[in-house]
């Protein structure tokens, strides 16, 4: 899953639940299980299933439905050059602003921007404690702040995953007392983002 959708997931599931209403989410998750076998929140990480399972309710409404569902949690903004995901939902701006207002966790994340490494050269350049690091580091990837990128293989031939930052760039503006976080995604990230594919395609 990419680390954009681990991102959002989190918070689709809520918003989705909300939308859709109790009677209806029981029959999209009887047929999700049916067809997929597979439950919501699991469809949310592959939305493609999903998609095809609104479709069956709600058909072309389904296009509506997802974009209601993305626009509660991001806007998209999207260039030649550029793919902006301006943060909407609170709770994701706020996992974003946390990390950044941590000194070990703001390293680790501006490293990881221009270079894929694997985690104990995160923690040599980051030059942080061990234990904190591995600590920080795994948070940042439940979060999916980091992503795996590749693998690389160690003197005794054991492959180890190396990571990067699901974004570039983050934008932080404070405007009367109100926090707006943008983040400009990794390239691979927009085009690896199963639910930015099909939202935006909706």
């Amino acid at each position: 899953m990419a680390g954009l959708d681990r991102l959002l997931s989190k918070h689709l599931d809520h918003i989705i639940q909300e939308n859709l209403g109790d009677k209806i989410i029981q029959k999209v998750e009887n047929r999700l299980v049916e067809k997929y076998g597979i439950t919501l929140t699991e469809s949310i990480e592959q939305f493609q299933k999903l998609d095809s399972v609104l479709r069956e309710f709600f058909g072309a409404g389904a296009d509506g439905l997802e974009k209601r569902f993305l626009e509660s949690i991001c806007n998209i903004k999207t260039t030649r050059n550029d793919s902006w995901v301006s943060i909407n939902n609170s709770i994701l701006t706020k996992i974003i602003l946390e990390a950044f207002g941590d000194i070990c966790k703001k390293r680790i994340l501006d490293i990881l921007s221009s270079d894929v490494l694997i985690i104990s050269q995160i923690i040599e350049k980051c030059d942080i404690a061990q234990t904190s690091g591995y600590r920080k580091i795994n948070s940042l990837i439940d979060d999916g702040l980091l992503v795996p990128s590749g693998y690389v293989s160690t003197s005794d031939g054991k492959k180890v995953t190396k990571y990067r930052s699901v974004f570039d760039n983050v934008k932080i503006e404070i405007v009367r007392n109100d926090v707006k976080v943008a983040i400009r995604l990794a390239k691979e990230e927009f085009a690896a983002s199963s639910v930015l594919t099909v939202c935006t395609q909706a």
